[in-house]
């Protein structure tokens, strides 16, 4: 593939969005963030992430970690935008640039790769989808013509360009800014390549626009499994699945030993592969004594959110031989479908005996088990 350089515009206040719409985050990442990596993972180098004025640091923040790119201060239109961004390419940047709106954040390899490809016959090349629905002109809400679809395409971003040609026809452009660079190339007389879209490149440009982005996002499901057993002591409660039990003893531990939500929060970390409670919350930290357990699962979703992850289902069994959980379970299901934010259908909580076998039979401790499934973007 040919070296290519590119502008990510990134400056629009997302009026119509009603914030701006770049640094929303988009199932765990930053809008902004989806295409800065996917331009450097296809090649882009420089990349030009274009913001607005006073935005700077906000960006520098969404695309931490991120290698090759610079951020650069926008004009008050889009036009002023791109302008701003190819100006500050450098005259050392590579010939071929592609030109894509941040709010078109689901861009993958071969949308760039055929851009990129249509570039080597032609001055300029955009992606497009053909329009399918039938199309009608109207005039004070009534129609008055039905106008033929078969040459009506919808532009899409990256739009790719031979950047000399692009700036020779920005300089001679006289009219109101362009809704994109390819209007300017068209009326410059040059040829402009139109090369397969994606239905997963729409643009947010209203709030509901970002629930379509979520659903298209690729994930990946998950699960894992957390254990955990404390032994009974002296007390008059037990916590249990974050419920509260009267009972002539309690469990031993450094929080509350609420062993079904101990065995739920490593069964969450354990899915994101992110280390276990105690990694998290160390029993030799004196901050966690006696602390409540469901502040545990909280950090464990938190977690997960934080990664663009979701909760799908978790199901946790408790055994033990004594206190009876079944009359509780209805309570427990309940507390732990509030604090995980889950539907109580996705919700288990079961309860069974060793039988008087093992130390559980033997009524010196109690043992909890749990599983989680989990969806991640892939």
């Amino acid at each position: 593939m040919s070296a290519f350089c590119a502008v990510l515009v990134a400056a629009g206040q997302g009026t119509r969005f009603g914030m701006s719409k770049q640094f929303v985050s988009l199932a765990g990442k930053p809008v902004l963030r989806w295409s800065a990596e996917a331009l450097l993972r296809a090649g882009a180098a420089p990349l030009l992430v274009v913001v607005a004025p006073g935005q700077e640091e906000t960006c520098q923040t969404a695309l931490q970690g991120l290698e090759g790119y610079r951020v650069v201060a926008g004009g008050p239109s889009r036009h002023d935008s791109v302008r701003s961004g190819l100006a500050a390419l450098g005259a050392d940047a590579p010939d071929l640039v592609l030109i894509h709106d941040a709010a078109r954040p689901l861009l993958d390899a071969p949308v760039i790769e055929a851009v990129l490809g249509a570039l080597e016959a032609a001055p300029a090349a955009l992606p497009a989808l053909p329009l399918t629905d039938t199309i009608k002109r109207a005039a004070d809400g009534r129609v008055i013509e039905t106008v033929p679809r078969d040459q009506l395409w919808r532009a899409q971003t990256p739009q790719g360009f031979h950047r000399h040609a692009l700036m020779t026809a920005l300089a001679a452009w006289s009219g109101d800014d362009p809704s994109d660079e390819v209007r300017v190339m068209e009326d410059a007389g040059h040829a402009v390549a139109l090369v397969p879209g994606s239905a997963r490149l729409l643009k947010l440009t209203h709030q509901e626009d970002l629930a379509m982005a979520e659903a298209l996002v690729p994930r990946i499901t998950l699960t894992g499994q957390g254990l955990d057993a404390h032994r009974w002591g002296p007390g008059e409660s037990v916590w249990l699945c974050g419920v509260e039990i009267d009972h002539h003893q309690s469990l031993i531990g450094h929080s509350d030993a609420d062993a079904g939500l101990h065995a739920l929060t490593d069964a969450i970390l354990g899915a994101l592969g992110d280390g276990d409670i105690g990694d998290h919350f160390p029993p030799t930290d004196p901050r966690w004594k006696g602390a409540a357990s469901d502040q545990f699962l909280v950090h464990a979703l938190e977690r997960l959110r934080a990664r663009g992850g979701a909760l799908v289902n978790v199901d946790v069994t408790l055994v033990c031989e004594q206190p009876r959980i079944k009359p509780h379970r209805a309570a427990m299901r309940q507390r732990l479908s509030e604090l995980l934010g889950l539907d109580l259908a996705r919700v288990s909580v079961k309860a069974t005996t060793m039988e008087g076998m093992g130390f559980t039979g033997r009524g010196e401790g109690l043992f909890a088990q749990a599983i989680a499934t989990i969806t991640l973007p892939a």
